[in-house]
């Protein structure tokens, strides 16, 4: 092997190291970045975004390719906390609240079944087998979850406007 051929094998060498390294180096802070901004959102894994749960959404915000506004839950708190976080990257119509009501249950309706229960991701939903449920409409995230699980189809979206009224059963 000649000189010269032997310096370029060393100097490509020296090169494909730093490279990998650099790489990793990147591959970690976009790992930071993506947990940096799933700790923003609500993490009701709603779909509700388009994405399967809110790390995917994270993941589609740090490359480009979601917006910071397509978060139901979070609303516009999430997305102004998103717009903070990653500067002016994502912007779309903010300030918006894409929230877009909250579940009611037709209490005289419900066979207790839980399939509701099961499904909603902040715990808005109580009740026992059985038994009829309601949800606390304050910690109700409007994901619709709940809706399609319903076998008696008792459970709509209210607005989030409409005032809060409690069912009393007599």
């Amino acid at each position: 092997m000649t000189l010269g051929a032997g310096l370029l094998t060393v100097l490509a060498v020296i090169i494909g190291t730093l490279l990998a390294r650099a790489s990793a180096r990147l591959q970690a802070d976009d790992e930071a970045d993506v947990e940096r901004i799933n700790a923003v959102l609500p993490q009701t894994q709603c779909g509700q975004c388009g994405y399967p749960g809110c790390r995917p959404y994270a993941e589609a915000l740090l490359i480009g390719a979601a917006e910071i506004d397509q978060c139901p839950p979070g609303g516009a708190a999430t997305a102004r906390a998103l717009a903070g976080l990653l500067g002016s990257h994502g912007i779309r119509k903010l300030p918006i609240d894409p929230a877009g009501g909250r579940a009611v249950i037709d209490e005289a309706s419900c066979i207790g079944c839980t399939r509701c229960v099961e499904l909603c991701p902040v715990d808005a939903i109580i009740g026992a087998a059985t038994f009829s449920h309601t949800v606390i409409a304050a910690d109700c995230t409007g994901c619709e979850l709940c809706i399609p699980a319903c076998p008696v189809d008792c459970i709509r979206l209210d607005p989030a406007s409409a005032p809060v009224t409690a069912q009393v059963r007599a």
